[in-house]
Formats: structure tokens, sequence, C-alpha cells
């Protein structure tokens, strides 16, 4: 793959012209809340369909998680989290393909103590990564590792509008039956 020079040019521009924006206001709060409401206003909100039960199951642990690839990222250094009685809240962006998701997820499942995890959730996937619910559930049905926790998906947090936040560290519980559940327990 190649790269353009341009779009780098174009970024430095941009953040000089971010900036000299953000020095129109009386404090950096009013210019950030300025940013981010054009920000989201430009932002494309997608229905959600409902959780999706890809395994039954239920589980307490340590929230833990983020985009899959960059977690990925982190393995074999001193940075990769401990994965013992977390639960995974991973998603991925619009560069992701299915294939790509299936070897990033199946990389994480190699990682020491993964057999210690008590179940994942994950986030809804952009419409230009080409996963569906079909090709999710056979990637995670393809797992052994995955076959006796609860897995989640079509869940907002990631890449899509609208999202939501969760607590790295936290405590959450899962109920994954005829519906899912997700309920925040500490943070």
């Amino acid at each position: 793959m190649s790269y353009s020079r341009k779009p780098r040019k174009m970024l430095r521009k941009d953040m000089r012209n971010i900036k000299r924006w953000l020095n129109k206001f009386e404090s950096i709060k009013d210019g950030e809340a300025q940013l981010l409401h054009l920000l989201h206003n430009n932002r494309k909100f997608y229905k959600n369909t409902g959780y999706n039960v890809i395994n039954k199951g239920r589980a307490c642990g340590k929230i833990l998680g983020g985009n899959l690839c960059t977690l990925n990222l982190l393995q074999g250094t001193e940075f990769m989290p401990d994965l013992k009685d977390a639960v995974l809240f991973i998603e991925d962006d619009e560069l992701t393909f299915p294939e790509n998701f299936d070897r990033d997820l199946q990389s994480l499942i190699h990682q020491p103590d993964f057999e210690r995890v008590k179940g994942i959730v994950i986030g809804r996937f952009q419409l230009a990564s080409g996963m569906g619910d079909e090709k999710l559930v056979k990637i995670i049905r393809s797992k052994r590792e995955l076959k006796n926790i609860p897995v989640i998906s079509n869940v907002d947090f990631g890449h899509t509008t609208p999202n939501m936040t969760f607590p790295i560290g936290g405590y959450v519980e899962l109920i994954a039956d005829k519906e899912a559940e997700i309920m925040i327990k500490d943070h």
C-alpha cells in the first residue's frame, strides 16, 4: 500500500487552522465545545436494531478492551493488559474486513490467560467493513475457545454513531440469553 504525502500536509494545515480557530474563544473549553459540536453534527446516525446474543451465558468481570487491532499492537509488550477475569469490549473500524477481524481475534485468543476471559462484548461495525451478523456469528462460532463464554454483539461503541463509553478497569455483569443485558456495576 502506498501513501501520498498530500494528506500529511493537509493534516498539518488543518491542525494549524483548528488551533487558530480555537484561539478565537475566551477559553479553550469554549473552543473545544464548539469543535465537538461541529464534529458531532457531521456524523451520520444509524439506528441499532438491538444487541445480538451469539453465545448464551452469564459473566462478571473487569472491563478491558478497545479497538481490537490497536489492542493487538500491545501483544508482547509490558503494556498488554492482564486478561484474567476480564470481560472484553472489542470493536474495529472500517479498515477491518471480516478476514482481518477473524485473524486479529485469533491472535488475541492466543495470549496468556485468555482462557480466563469471562465474556466478550463486540461493538457495531461500520458499514464499509463488510461485517454482517452472519459473518460475525460464523467467526465467533469457529473459535472453540469462545464456546463456553457469553458473546454479545452489535453494541453501540467504537467507530459508529451513536456510541457509548465504558469504564476500562470497571466491573460489568453480562446476561446473554434470549435478550442481552450489560450492567456496569462499578467504575
